[in-house]
């Protein structure tokens, strides 16, 4: 089997300012379909048909976005995103899921394999390039606009300028989804978020598509959230029928 391990040996180029999307798609008419309205949106596409290609091409330059078919030949789509996350070289990479599956659990699957959003076959490409967006702003401006500030809570420090997060001193290894859920968190600490606003906050969605994009994916971010941060994810509390807070304790900071 390809591992993404052995593709990325040799140190991947860096994207230029444009950004670079990487199409993996097995049905050719749908990566065309894809390929062609996202080029038409001014970005740089890359397709693969596979696994295997998928992860070569990953190991070649690594992507700012990867939409990715979850019904692949070979190497499924979901052991492809297992490969992505496991490498600290690209487990930042932001991942929108393609499936043809249209069971709740079939979609809560990927978003705890790591998966930054989902679409559900068939769907609008108009949707697609939107979602794409909006997954690379919140990702640039997590970066760039945020003037340096850093955040704390307790053992918690969020750099977000650098885009850095850790627990105790140790760094913690977050999708950028999930960086910007636990700043959107912790800016707002020990107030009460619906879902909906942590959708329009954290994910940064178009308000045209806010609705669309189902609060459970807001549920399973949550909770690989509170997984990542070991005890402390206890902190992130669900105030039932509404959302979340984040509530420190007295006496941790």
């Amino acid at each position: 089997m390809t591992t993404l391990a052995r593709e990325t040996m040799d140190p991947p180029t860096t994207s230029p300012s444009v950004p670079r999307v990487l199409v993996v798609e097995d049905e050719p008419d749908i990566a065309a379909l894809i390929a062609y309205q996202l080029t038409r949106e001014g970005f740089r596409v890359e397709t693969a048909g596979d696994g295997p290609e998928a992860l070569r091409a990953i190991g070649r330059e690594i992507p700012d976005l990867v939409v990715l078919d979850r019904m692949l030949p070979g190497i499924s789509g979901d052991e492809v995103l297992q490969q992505i996350r496991s490498e600290p070289s690209t487990s930042n990479i932001p991942v929108l899921v393609l499936t043809a599956k249209r069971e709740q659990e079939d979609r809560i699957d990927g978003l705890e394999l790591g998966a930054d959003d989902y679409l559900t076959k068939p769907f609008s490409p108009r949707e697609l390039v939107l979602r794409a967006r909006a997954i690379l702003r919140r990702v640039r401006e997590a970066g760039i606009t945020a003037g340096g500030r850093v955040l704390r809570a307790g053992p918690i420090r969020l750099d977000v300028a650098s885009y850095q997060a850790s627990l105790d001193g140790q760094e913690l290894n977050l999708t950028p989804t999930e960086f910007r859920l636990l700043q959107a968190l912790m800016e707002r600490r020990g107030r009460t978020q619906s879902r909906k606003q942590l959708l329009e906050v954290a994910w940064e969605v178009e308000s045209g598509i806010s609705g669309r994009i189902q609060t459970r994916t807001v549920d399973m971010h949550v909770r690989r959230l509170r997984t990542k941060l070991g005890d402390v994810g206890d902190w992130i509390q669900t105030m039932r029928g509404f959302g979340y807070r984040l509530k420190v304790p007295d006496g941790s900071e």
